[in-house]
């Protein structure tokens, strides 16, 4: 959901920014996000020479308790490390770039297992490589290759064995990650590849349903669906940037079929993200010329508005405590914004200067502590 279950955090900072608790700038380049379990965070980032995947654990202090490598990165555009750790019962589940799916133990990093899912289900993936992070659910850890042999596959998270795999449909894999929903005592995954969305049987893996991605341009850059969808209430909310704008699909009470509510050309979210709060869906725009921050209705899909902010940036949207924690990625503003209908807010703002490359990474807050990832930099602040 994008929706921190935080309260009681300030709703202004001072000039300033909020103060800085730590940082830590060897932390390896990527684009992923901290989580964190207990007393731990646990980051992924390249290695010195950039050549692995690595898995660090800190104390929330900032202090680095181990870092080991695990997997080999996408080695086209863009190379830095995606995949965000899934934490699972002392266990941490990645998805490297080149498709490596790998089970470690957190205590100490030792790896428990590894999938070359790449090579094993002959992996399709569009310009960046895979960019998917694990879904753990029951005794399942889903990952989605694409291509000819299968789309979706779901492998035992003690061991790595396959459970089930999915029918192939041909396309090239996109960027998301999956998602398990419920909706009338049924669940389903969620995923997506290049051409189309899809629904998951998570027992068999039977593709229940499938919709066909159309862009309303001819955009060399279309069908890269680069964020999970929002769920709620039986709709399935997107927007995948490069021109596939905004949508919203009902699924159908047997979860056999969608079909589209509305769509909605201003809101083109390329990879930051949206929330919904109080059905309003805020997300931004990128259209490579003028980028804005936008709100949409959630039942019409109708815009509420669409501003600038950050010179032109587009970026990252995530909530906590009714507000919303916008992170521009083109100037490294970090920006808490009230949340309404007329225009995008801004209470408080201050600017990210450690690290380098765009600001891509999803901030979190946990425990009053709003984390933020830029490159090799990883900065903790505290905002209760």
């Amino acid at each position: 959901t994008g929706i921190y279950p935080e309260t009681g955090l300030m709703k202004q900072w001072p000039a300033s920014g909020p103060e800085q608790l730590w940082e830590v700038l060897d932390a390896g380049k990527g684009y992923s996000s901290p989580v964190v379990v207990g007393d731990r965070l646990y980051l992924t980032g390249m290695s010195e020479d950039q050549s692995k995947e690595t898995f660090a654990a800190y104390s929330l202090d900032g202090k680095r308790l181990y870092r080991v490598e695990y997997g080999t990165p996408w080695e086209g555009q863009y190379p830095e490390v995606r995949t965000t750790p899934t934490i699972d019962n002392g266990r941490a589940y990645l998805i490297s770039g080149s498709g490596e799916v790998v089970c470690l133990d957190v205590k100490d990093g030792k790896m428990i297992w590894k999938v070359d899912g790449a090579k094993v289900y002959s992996r399709k993936t569009g310009n960046w490589g895979t960019s998917e992070c694990a879904l753990v659910f029951d005794n399942k850890v889903i990952y989605t290759p694409a291509g000819d042999v299968t789309t979706m596959v779901a492998l035992d998270k003690t061991t790595g064995k396959e459970i089930w795999r999915s029918k192939p449909l041909g396309d090239p894999s996109t960027y998301l990650s999956p998602l398990l929903i419920e909706h009338k005592g049924r669940r389903q995954i969620v995923g997506a590849t290049a051409n189309n969305m899809i629904g998951v049987n998570p027992d068999s893996g039977e593709i229940e349903w499938t919709y066909t991605i159309e862009p309303k341009t001819k955009a060399s850059w279309a069908n890269i669906a680069p964020n999970t969808p929002l769920f709620k209430d039986g709709k399935l909310f997107y927007s995948h940037g490069y021109d596939i704008f905004s949508f919203m699909l009902q699924l159908s009470d047997d979860l056999k079929s969608v079909k589209q509510l509305w769509y909605n050309g201003d809101m083109d979210t390329q990879h930051g993200g949206y929330v919904e709060l109080d059905g309003v869906i805020y997300g931004t725009s990128h259209d490579r010329v003028a980028s804005s921050w936008c709100a949409l209705d959630w039942n019409t899909g109708k815009t509420l508005y669409a501003d600038d902010w950050a010179n032109k940036s587009a970026g990252v949207i995530i909530s906590a405590d009714g507000m919303l924690f916008c992170y521009s990625e083109r100037t490294g503003a970090v920006a808490l914004v009230k949340p309404t209908k007329e225009r995008f807010e801004v209470v408080s703002q201050f600017r990210v200067t450690k690290g380098d490359g765009p600001h891509w990474a999803h901030p979190i807050i946990s425990n009053g502590v709003m984390y933020l990832r830029h490159g090799n930099a990883l900065l903790a602040y505290k905002i209760k």
